[in-house]
């Protein structure tokens, strides 16, 4: 058993002498950083992808691996969809933490600079398209009826994107 399956792990206060604030970020091109460095390493990168979670209680982003947690910045949404691969009569993505789900058409939305997002992981987080994600869509896409806007048609459905807050 894990630190972390215990129902009170999150409440537990730092170790002695440490915080539970860190200077790790998730900036907006998914690339983390610490200490205003880039995470070089890809292997310490994938695991911090992956460990990505909120906070129970108050709802910030942490990473957390089971036995430690810590909080840590994300300049624009926590996951990225990196991929996209037709299955059956759906659109499935990869996403940054290494996980693949069936895309929730129903979600997409347009925001700044036009990228695309949706909403990952049963809607609890929001993940943006990388640029070869998005131009993967293509030949999905047709104009709506409203101009300047577009759908997503996959197999019978169609699926308007929506527009963002920051758009």
């Amino acid at each position: 058993m894990k630190p972390g399956d215990h129902p009170e792990f999150f409440r537990f206060p730092a170790p002695a002498g440490r915080s539970r604030e860190s200077t790790i970020r998730l900036d907006r091109d998914g690339r983390f950083w610490h200490d205003g460095e880039p995470i070089d390493h890809d292997q310490m990168a994938a695991a911090f992808a992956a460990w990505i979670r909120r906070h129970p209680d108050d709802g910030r982003f942490i990473l957390t691996n089971g036995y430690d947690w810590t909080y840590f910045t994300v300049d624009d949404v926590p996951f990225f969809i990196r991929s996209v691969s037709a299955v059956g009569a759906g659109l499935e993505i990869d996403l940054s933490d290494g996980t693949r789900e069936p895309l929730d058409a129903s979600t997409l939305e347009v925001g700044a600079r036009d990228a695309l997002y949706a909403q990952v992981k049963g809607g609890e987080f929001t993940a943006r398209f990388m640029p070869q994600a998005q131009t993967s869509l293509m030949p999905y896409l047709e104009q709506s009826a409203e101009p300047g806007r577009f759908e997503l048609v996959v197999g019978t459905g169609r699926y308007p994107i929506g527009a963002r807050p920051d758009s």
